[in-house]
């Protein structure tokens, strides 16, 4: 007997993935190629960036084929050896050396691998599968939420020792959407909210005042995290890469400098190419560019949930929901730092700032979000036509 047949994937999903991620290999391109034309350890080749991100795509594109032609229900019996693979990932990585202060790359030969990046889509899998697993105990506190708040709070400290606070505040932010959407009781997630709130605050605020004590790497990482107030009252240290970036707006203005003619990413701006690629866009396409760049990411954000609430099961919609949260909060996060308008983080923008590990998950998780939509045609073309009525 004949498996049945699948549906179609989303075509407007993956033409607006396409979309993004050709538009960020130009943008890689355009951001970085004087600045790896200039240094020896980057072969003088304005190429290289580019290069690494075509091959991290490449990867990336593969994974999404595999995924968005595997059932996405045998996702739940790969999640689980997944989830403990990805733990002791996080756990080496700790003991790399550091860079930039925070220890969390392998480097394989010439290219770079980040567990964090991994690390968020297992962990929304794995409380998808958790929660579609259990249903209705899922509203019991011991039997549903505390093994969810155990596997979030286990692997969040993890990313927290290389320190990697954005990444964690995603990987929160994002569960706690998952949990909520899979039906937790909303008077546990009420209190233990308001509790973790009052802590949190209290935990940062002693932080501060500690840290801000004595001229220490900590001391340096919280000035970074709260120049964004007043980037002008240190613009040649802490407040040095907001300055150049808003800098960048401004040289753009209206309808931008034209694509590679902005001048910021010529050793002003650090991380041109990573970090602050969004100012580069706002700088060689302006307020107008800049715009229509947010609309289709947008309508990639609303065309993938939509996606995701039309999953014909549980799994399928809160995994779905999960991954979009973690495109929607990590593109906030960037943009929100680059524009000055929230702290620094070091987050990349998904599908178009350059790093391997980020490229090739995020082309992953739609291969994912394909798969889903591919259950949901087949269900529309399974149902049966009506007739015209002639009569009428």
């Amino acid at each position: 007997m004949n498996p049945p047949r699948r549906g179609t994937p989303d075509f407007l999903l993956l033409f607006l993935t396409f979309v993004l991620v050709c538009f960020g290999l130009a943008m890689v391109f355009s951001a970085s190629s004087m600045t790896s034309a200039f240094y020896d350890k980057y072969n003088n080749d304005p190429w290289f960036f580019t290069k690494k991100q075509l091959m991290a795509v490449g990867l990336g594109t593969v994974g999404m084929l595999f995924c968005m032609n595997l059932h996405y229900t045998k996702l739940k019996k790969l999640v689980i050896p997944a989830f403990f693979v990805i733990v002791v990932l996080l756990v080496l990585v700790i003991f790399t050396s550091k860079s930039n202060g925070a220890a969390s790359w392998f480097n394989v030969g010439k290219f770079g691998i980040q567990p964090t990046e991994f690390a968020k889509l297992i962990v929304i899998l794995y409380l998808a599968s958790l929660i579609s697993n259990k249903e209705e105990k899922f509203r019991n506190f011991k039997k549903g939420l505390l093994p969810a708040l155990v596997i979030v709070g286990f692997v969040s400290i993890l990313i927290m020792l290389q320190p990697d606070l954005g990444s964690c505040m995603i990987l929160l932010v994002c569960s706690a959407i998952v949990i909520i959407v899979g039906g937790s009781n909303l008077k546990h997630i009420f209190f233990l909210g308001t509790g973790l709130a009052a802590i949190g605050t209290m935990v940062v605020t002693l932080y501060l005042l500690k840290n801000n004590t004595a001229e220490t790497s900590s001391s340096y990482r919280v000035n970074r995290l709260t120049s964004f107030l007043d980037p002008w009252a240190d613009t040649s240290d802490t407040g040095y890469q907001v300055v150049q970036s808003l800098f960048a707006f401004g040289h753009g203005g209206l309808t931008g400098a034209g694509f590679g003619q902005g001048i910021q990413k010529l050793h002003y701006l650090p991380e041109a190419h990573n970090d602050f690629i969004f100012a580069i866009i706002g700088e060689e396409f302006g307020f107008i560019g800049s715009s229509l760049f947010i609309l289709i990411f947008l309508l990639f954000i609303w065309r993938g949930i939509l996606v995701a609430v039309r999953s014909p099961d549980l799994f399928g919609m809160v995994a779905g929901v999960g991954i979009m949260s973690i495109f929607a909060f990590q593109a906030v996060i960037n943009i929100g730092g680059v524009t000055g308008s929230i702290p620094l983080t070091g987050v990349t923008l998904p599908f178009i700032s350059a790093g391997g590990s980020s490229m090739m998950v995020s082309l992953i998780s739609m291969g994912i979000l394909l798969s889903i939509s591919r259950e949901q045609t087949h269900k529309e073309d399974a149902k049966p036509k009506k007739r015209p009525n002639r009569f009428q």
